[in-house]
């Protein structure tokens, strides 16, 4: 495998950006990796990793850069604790178009990087970043074929770039994967968002997993 670690540049300054892919076979298809709100970590690298390992050129941004932020460190289980505020004041700090710009300059820097296949790639987003995963594939439908957002919150809001809204505008392949215990996208959001794909056009499939919390696809 090959990983580095690269700033690539953006209208605001420059994403620290974790890249991995094979060494040999390429070039490969692009993955866009958006993070969760603890921010870059191993356990990120790892599974990003673990999406390289099956033939991918996996891209892991840092989209706290803004902030002069890369990793946060250890949490407190503490929802008091300042630890646990500075992680929310860095993911409010965020909007879709923001993060939406930061894709762009993504998908450029992988167009002219050998390594990286042309053409359709995929998104997937974690928490917070399951809104991105889904607006990256209405903004850009020429160019993302697939998008996963994972226990993603902001899945139905009254906002014009909501998900619920935006999976309406690409034919991208959709899929919301939802935690049935999770008070950051309660079932009733989910149910919401499931009614509303299924009313109108969208190439989507809500997943339920019966019996787990918010974060269940994280090892750790």
């Amino acid at each position: 495998m090959i990983e580095r670690q690269i700033d690539i540049p953006t209208p605001d300054g420059a994403t620290t950006t974790f890249i991995v892919h094979p060494e040999r076979g390429g070039p490969h298809p692009v993955i866009l990796f958006y993070m969760d709100a603890p921010a870059i970590r191993e356990e990120l690298r790892d599974m990003a990793r673990r999406f390289a390992s099956v033939g991918y050129y996996v891209m892991l941004p840092n989209l706290y850069y803004r902030s002069g932020v890369m990793e946060l460190g250890p949490l407190s289980p503490d929802p008091e604790d300042p630890s646990r505020k500075r992680m929310f004041d860095r993911m409010y700090s965020l909007n879709i178009p923001m993060v939406m710009s930061d894709t762009d300059a993504l998908l450029a820097f992988a167009d002219e990087d050998p390594a990286a296949a042309s053409g359709r790639v995929g998104t997937v987003g974690y928490c917070m970043s399951g809104q991105y995963a889904i607006n990256a594939a209405a903004r850009r439908p020429e160019r993302v074929a697939a998008a996963a957002s994972i226990y993603g919150t902001f899945l139905v809001t009254d906002k014009p770039d909501s998900p619920h809204v935006m999976a309406e505008k690409t034919q991208a392949e959709l899929y919301f994967a939802c935690a049935e215990i999770d008070q950051w996208a309660p079932m009733e959001m989910v149910e919401a968002l499931d009614a509303a794909l299924k009313s109108g056009d969208a190439n989507a499939e809500v997943e339920v997993y019966p019996g787990v919390h918010h974060g269940f696809a994280f090892p750790q």
